[in-house]
């Protein structure tokens, strides 16, 4: 049975509209991957010798056993951004004389087939075959290579529960990030040691191998809860019933703004419904940890907030910029039918900046917790978030007027480079480089408390000036919309 899944899968895709433009994306994607491939093969094979050069005072081992589950925490967040649930049309098959419990085995095999599962493997077991077996033995080595696929799949199967629970809940995935991050501040401040822990798992099995089942009998688990969830859920009743739950989400705290509220709640249904969109949710919870590569104690304690800035703003404008940038053509699907409706592009431009300040407004919120690093960050990140809803956003709406590349909503995110131009290029220099030239003078006189201030008040002024930016776009808009539709069309 498997084997005619797969062949009709392989007919779909040579059978479908737009075969030329996915087998070369297929083509590029397998470069990718290959390349990074065999950068993971290097480091399996050389791991001693950088563990070594990096750590010469410790044994290559026991730093190995250390880094073992901060590679799988990392690993999961990539994935939450990176890895896409396999698709396959199910529902015809529902009313076939086929096994249901052979339609989800194959749907949960599927899942192992991604560059994900194959990365740690090629960069643990050499060191496994080489180092573990010549120091521990043959038995050891077995319990390793069991721990990291018992790893491997454990990752893999929570990952495509927690998407799969998210549909039309993006929450689940923004609780998800917010467990490791509270996790990595823990370690970060010494609270918890993820290391010491990692260290003492896997030095348990070199004693005792039989403990690797633990891992194994963990991912079991969450394979069975995957199957469960599956099972119980695999009807056409219930898929049609869902997607009629969807298609009646009302967010009742957006009635307030009336036809704006109306109109920014539409697109937040758009986001929530469609992969590509919802990655850009999920890049905005992700990247919150941006600023654990950035933010460093010397920076902190010599106020140097210049080596700071980009990281505030990425963090707390990364929503409008991964979604905003490619304003309208989020809508370029209906963007026909949305100009032939009797819609206020006023308030329409108004939804924009509404659903920016919102989002916004949560990802900063989420960032504050860099205030146990330093009270410093929460008034570098307040300024910024000034600073991108009150005239980041601005940039992000004028530049979209310019965007005329269609999207298919229905493709991923990651590596998707469908609609990207030169206008989103372009657009991110004057978004990061503004309050570079705004911090620049104070920076210069060793005053950087006033730059930051000058930065907030000109978020601010900007902010206070949003009536006279949207009557702007508006009329850009509107001088716009008929080659923004014609675009579209292509």
């Amino acid at each position: 049975m498997f084997k005619i899944f797969l062949d009709h899968q392989w007919k779909e895709f040579w059978r479908g509209r737009n075969k030329a433009g996915s087998l070369a994306a297929k083509i590029f994607m397998m470069i990718i991957y290959i390349y990074f491939l065999l950068i993971a093969l290097g480091v399996g094979f050389f791991m001693k010798g950088f563990l070594k050069e990096i750590f010469p005072a410790a044994q290559p081992v026991a730093i190995f056993n250390g880094l073992v589950l901060y590679y799988f925490l990392v690993d999961f967040l990539l994935r939450v951004q990176l890895q896409e649930l396999p698709t396959m049309s199910v529902q015809p098959y529902l009313t076939l004389n086929i096994r249901k419990k052979t339609i989800i085995n194959f749907l949960n095999g599927k899942t192992l087939l991604n560059f994900f599962n194959l990365m740690p493997l090629i960069i643990f077991l050499p060191f496994c075959f080489t180092e573990i077996a010549s120091v521990h033995g043959t038995p050891a080595m077995l319990g390793y290579i069991v721990s990291i696929l018992s790893l491997t799949v454990f990752n893999n199967f929570l990952l495509v529960y927690v998407k799969r629970k998210a549909t039309g809940n993006i929450m689940l995935i923004a609780i998800g990030v917010l467990v490791v991050l509270i996790l990595g501040a823990l370690d970060y401040f010494g609270v918890i040691s993820i290391s010491d822990f990692s260290n003492l798992a896997f030095r348990s099995i070199t004693k005792q191998p039989a403990l690797a089942l633990i891992f194994t009998a963990a991912a079991a688990v969450i394979y069975s809860i995957n199957y469960k969830y599956l099972y119980n859920n695999l009807y056409t009743e219930e898929m049609v019933k869902k997607e009629a739950e969807k298609t009646a989400t009302d967010y009742p705290f957006l009635n307030r703004f009336g036809e704006v509220g109306q109109l920014a709640a539409l697109e937040l249904k758009l986001i929530l419904r469609h992969k590509r969109s919802k990655s850009a949710i999920m890049m905005s919870f992700a990247f919150v940890l941006y600023g654990f590569f950035f933010y460093r104690a010397e920076l902190l304690n010599n106020n140097q907030f210049s080596l700071m800035l980009f990281a505030a703003i990425f963090m707390t404008g990364i929503f409008q910029i991964a979604y905003g940038q490619y304003m309208f053509a989020w809508q370029s699907a209906h963007f026909d039918g949305l100009m032939a409706n009797k819609i206020n592009f006023k308030n329409f431009i108004k939804a924009k900046f509404l659903l920016f300040t919102i989002a916004a407004t949560l990802v900063t919120m989420l960032t504050f917790l860099y205030g146990f690093m330093s009270w410093k960050l929460i008034v570098l990140h307040f300024v910024v978030f000034l600073y991108n809803i009150g005239f980041g956003a601005v940039i992000v709406l004028f530049f979209a007027n310019y965007n005329k590349k269609r999207l298919d909503l229905s493709k991923g995110g990651a590596f998707n480079w469908q609609g990207v131009g030169a206008t989103q290029w372009i657009m991110s220099i004057p978004l990061i480089v503004i309050p570079f030239l705004i911090y620049m003078p104070f920076g210069m006189a060793n005053e950087p408390f006033w730059g930051l201030t000058a930065i907030g008040l000109f978020g601010l002024v900007t902010l206070s000036l949003r009536e006279m930016w949207v009557n702007l776009l508006t009329k850009l808009f509107a001088k716009q919309r008929y080659k923004i539709a014609e675009g579209f069309r292509e």
